[in-house]
């Protein structure tokens, strides 16, 4: 049963009486409407936001006209179904909120709920023209908060006592945390001594003493004020700060439930104070020396909490004079981001805090706090951590997650490792003690962070790679020089001899079309077993388009949209990125590229960094074609028109973007072996296609020699040959297939009159 204040039994037993004396058979809402006009309080306000005397002549009528029962019956009324749904709202209000019992605010707010109820309407009908729901109440709250609260305890007869509603000494835990109870059940803070120390020196300050930690996500913020919490508990802080306890506040705890304007200013003033009156108590007994301590995480949510417009009183202006009275320390924590776009905007709150930053820690600073957390993990799991799994956690996660940082995304990884021995244990039913090694590690960094087991794999597993030369060639005809250096600049990549700063190769393809350029990028993917991203760089030839790679500005179309190159990098972090013919797009796309090929970093229009420092990037360009023809130089020397294609590329690019790049690969003519090669390739596609359609084809060699005598030509390359090949051999083939004697499969042989 819910408990009433005693003003709120008074309306409700008054509620009754009326009932009883008109001698009606329910307790209505509308008689608790009466009742409530006889309240001087709630008067006070009706008569500033109501037509009161009309509102009292309307309540009265509809009571008279409401059916009476007869004198000589004896009865007591009962709550209509309408007054009990009042009353269970109430008390739901109640139980959302820090409240402690039903007051009369909570009748009259349940009240205004029963949009079915004929008092709701009397009441929604009184207000003014100007008068809200809204204002109404908030009115309402505010008088009844400035009234004395002696006379308002609870009513039930268990628990008489003199404290008046609203003064409740434990109402205010129910809304805070004490981290000093609870600091057993979290990982302890390792290292981070200069932090802590730096803490523990502000607390210890006469003003201003306020620590707000200013971190990335994920470096250990929160681990810090846990490892004060430690502190305190064991007692080993200076003798200021002996007993002080941690209470953390959670702001949308204290907005939870909050209906109506006062509500939260009133849960932020009661948890203060109940702080507050803790430590004065326990510092009053001799028992400890310390101010309570109040944490906020997220604190910039603090700017603009519980305010209704740009002017009004929000949580961090309520919160100033316990910033500065010292009966009460405050810690925040909060992000570079978060600071700078929030926090930073109240100077009030910046100078009444001392900043403190947690920076990431390094790789090796990691491994120590991996290695002291190992029992606890190894424990939970039941399993076993080798050094160099915790090892591999640091700098793998280091290396290759971007977009987290250190340690929060190394104890993910063996806290992963640990959960995914565990379940293949409990599936092989497997007795021994179970050990989270090194390749158990790599395996959970490639499926739960998107890279590619290439990219981490073990040093001594390199077949691949070693292969990654010859099967290149076997797809890709006459272009073993540039292949030889795509594979090279990877593998330099590879086997960290690079820069760790810059993408793993960022390589220039120039040569005439159609001799595999865009190919040889599509190969290289595939070999490696990673993604290919491909931009057409023919769609961002102007100025406004180049925008879209990373995001459009603010107030811009597209804005919400985000960048097409940074989110797609985002999504694939390994991945072989083809710009192709980059000449085509606008001068300003050199200018991204730049920071690309130099820090393997790109920020888009929001602020969020895309990691390239594991991906190949190629671009292609023939830019300069229109000078191939002159190749030919004096005495009957040949210069190919690759090369010569590659001297008006050095004065199409600037220097700066020619001097980044990790190599400039120059594509051969197509020659006669090539071609030849290339149709070979082509027509075993077509056949193999064929073959799953229980077709069977022959080529006589007059007719492989008609189609490469049509198809070979320098000015188009290897694209001429799918022209000839559609335009020759498969309207052959699909005649043949759809109306003649293929229609079933067999075989047919196709010689050089057949292709006339």
């Amino acid at each position: 049963m819910p408990q009433y204040t005693q003003r709120a039994a008074d309306v409700i037993n008054a509620a009754v009486k009326r009932s009883t004396d008109m001698r009606h058979e329910f307790v209505t809402p509308l008689h608790l409407l009466s009742a409530l006009l006889d309240d001087f309080d709630f008067m006070a306000i009706a008569i500033d936001s109501c037509y009161s005397t009309q509102l009292t002549e309307q309540v009265a009528h509809q009571l008279s006209e409401m059916e009476r029962i007869p004198d000589e019956c004896d009865y007591h009324p009962e709550p209509s179904v309408q007054l009990s749904q009042l009353l269970q709202t109430a008390a739901q209000q109640v139980a959302f909120s820090s409240a402690a019992a039903v007051d009369i605010t909570h009748l009259v707010a349940a009240l205004l709920e029963q949009s079915d109820s004929e008092a709701n309407y009397l009441l929604r009908s009184s207000l003014l023209p100007d008068e809200s729901v809204e204002t109404f109440m908030s009115a309402l709250i505010s008088w009844y908060e400035h009234q004395d609260d002696v006379d308002s305890v609870p009513t039930d007869d268990k628990d008489e006592d003199d404290n008046p509603f609203g003064h409740d000494e434990e109402a205010w835990r129910r809304l805070v945390t004490c981290l000093n109870d609870t600091v057993e059940q979290k990982n302890p803070l390792i290292g981070r001594e200069k932090e802590l120390e730096r803490t523990i020196q502000v607390l210890c300050r006469k003003e201003k003493n306020n620590p707000l930690h200013v971190g990335e996500p994920g470096v250990g913020k929160t681990a810090l004020v846990y490892g004060l919490a430690a502190r305190l508990v064991q007692g080993s802080v200076p003798q200021r700060l002996k007993g002080a306890r941690i209470y953390q506040v959670d702001l949308g705890t204290l907005l939870a439930g909050t209906q109506f304007r006062g509500d939260f200013e009133k849960r932020i003033k009661q948890v203060m104070d109940g702080i507050i009156a803790e430590s004065r108590k326990r510092k009053s007994e001799g028992l400890d020396h310390g101010a309570n301590i109040v944490y906020i995480d997220e604190i910039h949510n603090l700017v603009g909490a519980g305010a209704t417009n740009d002017g009004a009183m929000d949580a961090s202006n309520m919160l100033k004079p316990y910033l500065e009275s010292g009966d009460v320390r405050f810690i925040g924590s909060t992000t570079y981001e978060e600071y700078n776009r929030h926090f930073a905007r109240s100077k009030g709150l910046v100078r009444r805090f001392q900043q403190i930053d947690i920076l990431e820690p390094s790789p090796e600073d990691t491994i120590h706090i991996l290695k002291q957390l190992r029992p606890r993990y190894e424990e939970f799991h039941g399993v076993v951590y080798e050094d160099s799994a915790l090892e591999t956690a640091a700098m793998a996660s280091a290396k290759h997650v971007s977009d987290r940082f250190l340690p929060d995304k190394a104890i993910d990884l063996i806290d992963e490792a640990g959960a995914a021995l565990q379940v293949r244990g409990d599936s092989d039913h497997a007795t021994d003690v179970r050990v989270v090694n090194k390749q158990l590690i790599l395996d959970i960094l490639a499926k739960t962070c998107k890279v590619d087991m290439l990219a981490v794999s073990d040093d001594d597993d390199n077949s691949r790679l070693q292969s990654l030369e010859d099967n290149m060639k076997q797809q890709i005809y006459g272009q073993d020089e540039a292949i030889q250096q795509v594979v090279q600049a990877v593998l330099m990549g590879k086997a960290g001899l690079t820069d760790d700063d810059k993408p793993l190769a960022a390589l220039l393809f120039v040569g005439p079309t159609g001799v595999g350029k865009t190919e040889v990028a599509r190969q290289l993917a595939r070999q490696l077993g990673i993604e290919l991203l491909r931009f057409d760089m023919s769609e961002y030839t102007e100025k406004h388009t180049v925008a879209k790679l990373i995001g459009s500005p603010a107030g811009y179309v597209g804005y919400e949209d985000g960048g097409l190159l940074t989110d797609a990098i985002r999504r694939a972090p390994q991945c072989v990125l083809l710009l192709d013919e980059i000449e085509k797009a606008h001068q300003d796309i050199y200018n991204i590229l730049l920071q690309v090929m130099d820090y393997a970093r790109l920020t888009d229009n929001k602020g969020r960094k895309a990691d390239f420092r594991n991906v190949v990037l190629i671009m292609t360009s023939n830019a300069g074609a229109q000078y191939a023809s002159q190749a030919s130089v004096g005495f009957g020397q040949r210069v190919e028109r690759g090369e010569a294609m590659l001297r008006q590329v050095k004065k199409t690019f600037k220097p700066e973007f020619i001097n980044r790049l990790s190599a400039t690969v120059v594509f051969h003519d197509m020659d006669q072996h090539m071609a030849t090669l290339i149709l070979r390739k082509k027509v075993g596609e077509l056949q193999a296609k064929l073959k799953a359609k229980n077709v069977e084809m022959t080529l006589t060699d007059d007719a492989f020699n008609q189609l490469l005598s049509e198809g070979f030509t320098h000015e188009y390359g290897a694209r001429e040959m799918d022209r000839v090949i559609a335009r020759r051999l498969k309207p052959l083939l699909m005649r043949q297939m759809l109306f003649g004697n293929l229609r079933q499969g067999g075989s047919i042989t196709i010689d050089k009159a057949d292709l006339a």
